[in-house]
């Protein structure tokens, strides 16, 4: 299989990130969303985002959006600012073919030149091996898990925090 190129997302992916979303939301339990939203809310999300000066990225292969992922704010003190929470989907039809892979190695190097120290995974579902794995091959290392989180498709879900140090990580003052 021909690997993903990855690049910046543009206004006219919003469609295909819409629908992978969405499934994702209607089927999974990486997002606690209970209804996908349209793709005038992926839009605006999408720009909100931009506009922090976070990276969204998307995979792409034949011409076709497979993917994407995106950094955001961990949380929104400002004693947080060099920590970004990241997210990343993959298409159906493409899980195991090394998109998200290549979706999270180019999120990383973004996020890293752009002098964020801590990236951290916030996993829907302890039983979610795909995106844990994912992660610890990416050299996430497990930080926590917040059991029964939260509630859908009938059941109690927990997440799982996975950290990754970015650049010199807390190694050195960021500021300095």
């Amino acid at each position: 299989m021909t690997p993903p190129s990855i690049r910046d997302s543009r206004p006219d992916d919003i469609p295909a990130i819409a629908a992978i979303y969405g499934h994702w939301v209607a089927h999974g339990l990486a997002s606690f969303e209970l209804e996908p939203p349209d793709p005038a809310e992926i839009a605006r999300r999408r720009d909100a985002i931009l506009a922090a000066g976070y990276p969204h990225l998307v995979a792409e292969r034949g011409g076709r959006v497979i993917g994407y992922a995106y950094a955001s704010a961990y949380r929104p003190r400002p004693g947080y600012r060099f920590a970004v929470e990241n997210s990343v989907y993959v298409a159906p039809s493409e899980g195991r073919g090394g998109t998200g892979r290549a979706l999270l190695d180019a999120l990383i190097a973004r996020c890293t030149a752009q002098g964020f120290r801590l990236m951290v995974a916030v996993i829907g579902d302890s039983a979610n091996a795909p995106s844990i794995g994912l992660h610890a091959a990416a050299g996430f290392t497990h930080a926590g898990m917040l059991p029964a989180i939260g509630w859908k498709h009938g059941r109690w879900v927990d997440s799982v925090l996975m950290t990754r140090p970015l650049g010199e990580g807390a190694t050195t003052d960021p500021m300095g």
